[in-house]
């Protein structure tokens, strides 16, 4: 027997010696297995950030408006990469020269603020722009998410980058050898480009720098969806970056005649020649759906599914391959679990070649035609017609327009169509051509896409995407609180005052926000960074009045809002230590807290817990206690209970548990508590010392006992060092003493009779402060 055949033979015989319904109840969980790796792997990921830096469009709000309007994006080479004029000829043979003098070109990649990622300037000199805009655009992308970029740090974050160009390092190692130094290598290594993120933000999943040419950020999309769902990673970054410095890519791209002689992508029309390039740099955010909705992201549109192949030994190395198109599209619509004809819109790779399109055209019809009604025609598109080919970056490019026609329900117009290609048989394929912006229908109530890419390495990528589940209804609280903190952070008080103005502009206009909303993203998904702001305000109009005011000091005829603006720079990269004092009995009133118990679920969740738990030792419910108005059984007012220490006492402590309970669910964690009388057991608890339940047992007890005492002792507050008050009560020491010091000049007496009230008239004829405590008792005297 050999050893592989004895296991088997071993499990056979202890199968064969369970019954048949433990059997049965194996299979049950055998199969549960099975289902949930099934599951997990056809698990739809979640698109929760995004960020771009496009040609004519920075934002993804700016990228929907130059899509939406129909807007060409292309334009002549500027100046700063090289001189097109003496470059140019139309002759495509023509040696040393290039077939086209225009191209989709981003604004200002010279300008990077290599501080914010830690990078010093002489670093930052050698630094390919491809890496320095993806820093950026990563970043952009995670505020989008509402996750602060500097919250990461060692996480199981992956990043997933493609890249394929390094016409940077090529304009250093042709120069005169100066500019080469130690950082030339980490500055424009591929492997950097990924790496560099993860450094930067500390994250600690894989890294990974993907070149299969043009398809190379479709699939990098494509294994951070692989690694999100065999666990590899709990959240990716994911896409691409193309910069284009040198003349000699297009070159080369000119003598093998790809070049379009009009410099615009021309998909699926008659005229298509060629295409012309483009740069740019897109990123998503993913997650896996169930953890982004556990975790209450804000869900842009589903992945449903991807898939990648190859075109294998084909008609040519570079060229497009029809059978290999249909399979890895058939392979990604079977990922996603839906059917062909539920797909209603494809991003086409849509480059605008005589032979490409009509290739991809009828790879299309093929893989998405069957089971089409006549009415459920096939639309496809390409922003290519509106950036030009962004080659590494393309793929993303098109991943993004998607998205936000998901999020629109309306599909961005081809460019430059005007005669559909007379090499695809269109009256066979059940395909059209978007000419206009056109609202996007549902089919059977889902709204589905496909977006393509096809690397010249041969490398296809499908990814079909779904647009996001409805929101699920907001569980409102009653009353909005009145107040709230918008918190703003910049490296420099000049991008302070400009991030200022953005948000004064964008909360004084008609669709701003709730200030709700916009303060909880903008505290809880931003990082924090020295130059700093803080409003107070009630509502969005108020918010963006102060942040003009802060902006543009005086300009405004209203009111001045400085009483509620903090302004300043932070002294430390250190979280200051924080102390909660927990003060004692005299500082309660009915209906403390009322307004928190409304509005903060923490805080209402903490109170009720201690109601729940005084019940049985209080004979009357706290919440009665507390609030004046709250419906009870009993008949004996809020106000006639707080004034007895058996209710006032657990009622402070629990308010004050319920504010360290809020305070530290917005993340201000104490380095150390002090209690002061019936605050110590607060204290104790937040400290961990006891349990709330103890603690909540021996502050009722407390109560009754401070109860039972003779009603005829008096405290007070008084504002004077200890020295002078100690002079003033020693002919009264039998009847009154200090209580507690609680500085330098602020102490409390206790007293009984009458003696205190004689003590505070004589403090008074001296000019001392003084103030009566709530208090019934003389606690902390010889007298209790």
């Amino acid at each position: 027997m050999t050893g592989t055949e004895r296991p088997t033979s071993e499990l056979f015989d202890r199968l064969s010696k369970l019954s048949p319904k433990r059997l049965a109840l194996l299979a049950l969980e055998l199969q549960e297995r099975l289902d949930v790796a099934e599951r997990a792997d056809t698990q739809p990921i979640a698109i929760v950030g995004m960020a771009c830096r496009l040609p004519g469009a920075n934002t993804p709000d700016e990228y929907w408006q130059l899509l939406s309007n129909g807007a060409d994006a292309v334009g002549d080479v500027p100046t700063s990469r090289w001189d097109a004029a003496a470059l140019y000829d139309p002759d495509p043979d023509a040696p040393g020269k290039i077939a086209t003098r225009w191209g989709g070109f981003l604004d200002d990649i010279d300008k990077f603020e290599p501080q914010i990622f830690g990078i010093s300037p002489r670093e930052a000199q050698t630094l390919d722009p491809q890496q320095r805009i993806l820093l950026e655009v990563a970043w952009e992308a995670l505020e989008h998410a509402g996750i602060a970029p500097d919250s990461l740090q060692g996480s199981s974050t992956g990043v997933y980058v493609g890249v394929c160009n390094s016409d940077y390092v090529q304009l250093l190692l042709d120069g005169d050898g100066e500019d080469l130094d130690m950082y030339v290598s980490t500055g424009n290594a591929g492997s950097v480009a990924s790496g560099r993120l993860s450094y930067v933000l500390g994250l600690q999943g894989p890294a990974l720098t993907v070149d299969t040419a043009c398809s190379s950020s479709l699939v990098a999309v494509h294994l951070a969806i692989q690694a999100l769902r065999d666990g590899s990673c709990r959240m990716a970054l994911a896409g691409g970056v193309n910069v284009i410095l040198s003349p000699k890519t297009t070159m080369t791209l000119s003598r093998a005649k790809m070049m379009a002689a009009d410099g615009r992508c021309k998909a699926f029309d008659v005229r298509a020649d060629g295409f012309v390039r483009g740069e740019g740099c897109g990123l998503v955010v993913l997650k896996r759906m169930s953890d982004a909705l556990a975790d209450g992201d804000n869900v842009l549109a589903v992945i449903r599914g991807s898939a990648v192949n190859q075109d294998g030994r084909s008609n040519g190395l570079t060229a497009p391959n029809g059978p290999s198109q249909v399979a890895v599209i058939r392979a990604a619509v079977a990922d996603a679990g839906v059917e062909p004809a539920e797909i209603s819109y494809v991003e086409a790779h849509g480059t605008g070649t005589a032979l490409g399109d009509p290739i991809e055209a009828q790879a299309l019809g093929a893989a998405l035609g069957a089971g089409r009604s006549a009415g459920n025609r096939l639309m496809i598109g390409s922003a290519k017609t509106n950036l030009g080919h962004l080659e590494s970056a393309a793929g993303i490019a098109g991943l993004l327009k998607v998205v936000l026609s998901l999020q629109h329900g309306q599909i961005p117009p081809l460019l430059h169509l005007t005669e559909p290609s007379p090499f695809i048989p269109w009256g066979r394929l059940p395909l059209d051509l978007p000419t206009v912006l056109t609202p996007w229908s549902p089919v059977a109530g889902r709204r589905l896409a496909g977006v393509s890419a096809f690397g010249f390495s041969g490398t296809n990528a499908h990814v079909v995407l779904e647009a996001a589940p409805a929101a699920p209804a907001r569980d409102d609280v009653a009353i909005d609180r009145p107040r709230h903190v918008l918190a703003l952070s910049a490296r420099t008080e000049t991008a302070l005052v400009q991030l200022a103005d953005r948000f004064a502009q964008h909360l004084g206009s008609s669709d701003a926000a709730p200030l709700a909303d916009a303060a909880f993203t903008v505290n809880a998904g931003r990082a924090d960074h020295l130059n700093r702001l803080a409003i107070v305000a009630s509502d969005a109009s108020e918010a963006a009045l102060a942040l003009a005011d802060f902006v543009h000091p005086g300009a405004s005829a209203a009111p001045p809002t400085s009483s509620r603006t903090v302004h300043g720079i932070a002294t430390g990269t250190r979280a200051p230590d924080v102390v909660f004092l927990f003060t004692g009995h005299g500082s309660q009133y009915v209906d403390m807290g009322r307004a928190l118990y409304e509005t903060q679920p923490v805080f209402r969740g903490a109170l009720d817990r201690c109601a729940a738990l005084l019940a049985p030792l209080m004979q009357q419910p706290l919440l009665h206690v507390l609030f004046a108005d709250v419906s009870s059984a009993s008949t004996v007012p809020s106000e006639q209970l707080m004034a007895s220490m058996a209710f006032a006492q657990p009622a402070l402590f629990a308010l004050e548990y319920a504010l360290a309970e809020l305070w530290q669910s917005w993340g201000v964690r104490p380095t150390a508590v002090v209690g002061h009388s019936a605050g110590e057991y607060v204290a104790a608890v937040i400290a961990g010392a006891m349990s709330l339940e103890d603690g909540l047992k021996l502050i009722a007890a407390r109560g009754r006992l401070m109860a039972s005492l003779p009603p005829d002792g008096e405290m007070a507050t008084v504002f004077a060092p200890e020295e002078l008050v100690a002079a003033l009560i020693a002919p009264h020491r039998d009847r009154v003493s200090i209580a507690a010091i609680n500085g330098p000049a602020s102490l409390a007496l206790s007293g009984t009779g009458g003696a205190l009230q004689r003590v505070l008239e004589e403090l008074r004829a001296e000019g001392i402060e003084v103030r009566p405590l709530s208090i019934p008792i003389a606690a902390h005297s010889p007298q209790v």
